[in-house]
C-alpha cells in the first residue's frame, strides 16, 4: 500500500503547485519551419520580437508553446479547424495556467475581398461565421431561380427563412466592447507598403479600397476548410455572413480555423476555464479572395498557387504590428485589465 500512500502525496502536491496566471494567448495557426532565424509563417515573429525564449513542451497539441515568463504565452494550433480546436482545447484544460482572466488573440493572414481592403491590411473581426456547417448541391444542379448551391443546415433552399436560433456553430458574436476598443488602438496604425504591394493593387480596377496602401479596419471574417476563390464564391460569401448574422455582419476576410477555436473557447467558458468575452480575431490580407477583373477565377488561383500570396509578408507583418499593439497594452497595464475589460 506504500505506492499507493506517495501517489497520494504526489497528486496533493501537483496540486499544490500554483498555477502560471495567463495574462494573454497569442493564437497563430502556421509556422513553415523553425520558431526562430528562418522564413517565417505566423508564429515566428511572436517568438523573436516578444522575446519569448521559453519553451513549453505541448505535446497534446501541435508545437510547443512559448512564453515570456510573464504571462504571455503563444501557440501554433495547426491548420483547420478541426486542430484549431482540439489545440485550444488542449491548452484550455493544462493544469499549468490560470486563463481564466486570460486575453485570447487570433492573429493570422487570410485572403481578403478587394471590395473591403487591400493586401496587407489587418481586420478587427466582431463576427465569425462558419462556412462548412450546411448543405451543398452540385452547381450543375442547383435549380432555376437558385443562387446558390449551399444551403443553411437545416434548410431546404438557400438562405430560408427564419434563422435558426440557437445556431449550431455557425455564427460567433465577439465582445462588441473589446473589439471596438481594439481597433480604436490600432485604427491609425502605419502598416508600411512596398513596391509589389503597389504593382499588385494596381491591377485591382474598380476596386478603391484594394487600391488603397494597407490599413486598419473593422470587418468580419468566414471560415471553411475549403480554399475557396472566385467572384462568384465571394458574392456566396457575402450573403452567407449577411444570412447567418441577420444583416449585421460585413464579409472581409476568408480563413479556416477561428470557428474551431471558438467552438473550444465556448466550451471551456462552460467549465469556467476561460472568459469568451475576452477573444479578439485579427486576420490580415495575403491574398484577395477573387481574381482581379482582367482574368478568370481559375487563373487568378492558378497564379496564386504559382507564385505565392503577393501580401505573404505583409500580411505575417500586419499581424505581428497590430496585434502586438494590443498585447503591450494590455500585458503593460495588468492591474487595470485584469479583473476590467477595455472599452
Amino acid at each position: 500500500m506504500k505506492w499507493i500512500g506517495l501517489l497520494m502525496m504526489a497528486a496533493l502536491s501537483l496540486s499544490a503547485q500554483k498555477k502560471q496566471e495567463v495574462k494573454v494567448v497569442v493564437v497563430t495557426m502556421f509556422e513553415r519551419g523553425e520558431d526562430t532565424g528562418d522564413a517565417p509563417g505566423e508564429f515566428q515573429l511572436w517568438v523573436e520580437r516578444e522575446k519569448l525564449a521559453q519553451k513549453l513542451a505541448f505535446p497534446q497539441g501541435n508545437r510547443d508553446l512559448r512564453t515570456d515568463g510573464k504571462g504571455l504565452i503563444a501557440m501554433v494550433t495547426g491548420v483547420g479547424t478541426a486542430k484549431a480546436a482540439a489545440s485550444v482545447m488542449a491548452l484550455g484544460m493544462d493544469p499549468r495556467f490560470d486563463l481564466t482572466k486570460a486575453y485570447w488573440l487570433v492573429a493570422g493572414i487570410a485572403g481578403v475581398d478587394p471590395a473591403d481592403a487591400s493586401l496587407g491590411s489587418a481586420a478587427w473581426a466582431t463576427y465569425v461565421v462558419d462556412g462548412d456547417l450546411g448543405h451543398e448541391i452540385d452547381g450543375r444542379e442547383i435549380p432555376a431561380g437558385w443562387k446558390t448551391g449551399f444551403v443553411p443546415l437545416r434548410k431546404a433552399v438557400p438562405y430560408e427563412q427564419p434563422v435558426r436560433e440557437p445556431n449550431e456553430g455557425e455564427m460567433y458574436k465577439l465582445n462588441v466592447g473589446l473589439v471596438d476598443w481594439a481597433y480604436g488602438l490600432t485604427k491609425g496604425m502605419d502598416l508600411g507598403d512596398t513596391p509589389a504591394l503597389k504593382e499588385r493593387r494596381a491591377l485591382m480596377t474598380g476596386l478603391p479600397n484594394a487600391q488603397k496602401a494597407p490599413f486598419v479596419l473593422k470587418g468580419d471574417t468566414l471560415q471553411s476548410s475549403t480554399f475557396w476563390h472566385g467572384k462568384l464564391l465571394n458574392e456566396w460569401a457575402n450573403d452567407w455572413v449577411k444570412y447567418h448574422t441577420k444583416d449585421a455582419a460585413n464579409y472581409v476576410t476568408t480563413a479556416m480555423e477561428d470557428t474551431g477555436t471558438l467552438q473550444s473557447l465556448h466550451f471551456l467558458a462552460k467549465a469556467g476555464k476561460v472568459d469568451v468575452n475576452r477573444v479578439l480575431v485579427l486576420r490580415t490580407a495575403s491574398n484577395f479572395d477573387s481574381q482581379r477583373p482582367q482574368i478568370t477565377a481559375a487563373e487568378s488561383l492558378a497564379e496564386n498557387k504559382a507564385g505565392g500570396y503577393a501580401g505573404f509578408m505583409p500580411a505575417v507583418e500586419s499581424a505581428w504590428k497590430v496585434g502586438s499593439t494590443v498585447v503591450h497594452e494590455l500585458t503593460g497595464n495588468w492591474k487595470k485589465y485584469r479583473n476590467e475589460l477595455p472599452n
